[in-house]
């Protein structure tokens, strides 16, 4: 299956009438997302991932490389309409809910029966149907933020392009929006989701990238970059809870963590011990350890205003 996203190679460069300086915001970008995945688009501020965002919708053309989204090089405008996009700050015209998501359908082709249903569908998948009638500027961030998705929703896109889709929204809205991502993955939809939560992109995304400096420095599937061939965990039963450093029981069970190179020997105290062994596997670190480890000690922002 082709994929549904892809860089190649892609540079840009922002350059300063004042000062003739250029800026490199991404530095030979390259990666693909695959058809029906949740792919998480990581990096500190300032490290390139609107840019690459802006490219990929042909707000900007690159300064080198190229990109194609399904299967179209990027840009192309009539391939904009099988993708739905939600910017990091949304920003939406004042006039009721349900005429704004019908407006947003219409520049997507739609019309008639077709978009009035889908319309009262996304409004509801958002939780807004109770305030189709109201108009937007009077909403709150939070319910901004729903309208924005519903936008992005509309015209029942394959591809989902998603900048920090869960801003301002409380933690019920976030499993609402965790919930909406994953019903959409499994029914064939593929979602590029850029977000600063890393704890949300730890839970739904099949695979994650991090950009630095305009530079991926890290891409894998979620659940490998998760583990570490540092340290391994141990569980085993019929032993002290002190037999080892940082050893913690439950119910009979022992649960500590040595180093990688010590499992040989850990495992053989164990059983000296009189032990049985339940498990050996490699300690889980979460998103934001990944994170800081490939990003700390360079987090000042390429320049400012570049994302």
């Amino acid at each position: 299956m082709a994929a549904a996203l892809e860089f190649d190679q892609v540079t840009k460069e922002y350059r300063s009438l004042s000062s003739r300086r250029s800026i490199r915001a991404l530095d030979g970008f390259t990666v693909q997302v695959e058809a029906e995945e949740i792919f998480g688009f990581l990096g500190p501020n300032g490290a390139g991932k609107s840019t690459a965002i802006h490219l990929a919708m042909g707000f900007m053309l690159p300064t080198n490389g190229s990109g194609r989204m399904l299967g179209k090089p990027f840009g192309h405008s009539a391939t904009r309409r099988r993708v739905g996009f939600l910017a990091e700050n949304v920003a939406l015209y004042h006039r009721p809910a349900e005429k704004l998501i019908r407006f947003y359908g219409a520049l997507n082709a739609m019309d008639g029966s077709n978009l009035a249903k889908r319309t009262r569908d996304v409004l509801q998948i958002v939780g807004l149907e109770e305030h189709a009638k109201r108009n937007i500027g009077k909403f709150s961030r939070g319910m901004l933020q729903r309208a924005g998705l519903a936008q992005a929703l509309v015209n029942d896109p394959e591809l989902l392009i998603l900048d920090e889709p869960t801003s301002a929204l409380d933690p019920l809205a976030r499993v609402m929006v965790r919930e909406l991502l994953l019903s959409a993955r499994n029914n064939g939809k593929t979602i590029f989701l850029s977000s600063h939560l890393l704890s949300e992109v730890e839970l739904v995304c099949d695979r994650v990238a991090v950009l630095h400096r305009g530079k991926l420095v890290r891409f894998g599937k979620t659940a490998d970059l998760l583990q570490s061939s540092e340290r391994i965990e141990i569980v085993a039963r019929s032993i002290a809870a002190n037999a080892f450093a940082g050893g913690v029981a439950h119910n009979g069970i022992v649960r500590f963590s040595v180093p990688a190179s010590d499992q040989r020997l850990a495992l053989e105290r164990v059983w000296s011990l009189g032990g049985e062994i339940v498990s050996v596997n490699p300690v889980r670190r979460s998103l934001e350890e990944v994170f800081l480890e490939v990003t700390r000690d360079r987090q000042t922002p390429l320049a400012e205003g570049v994302q």
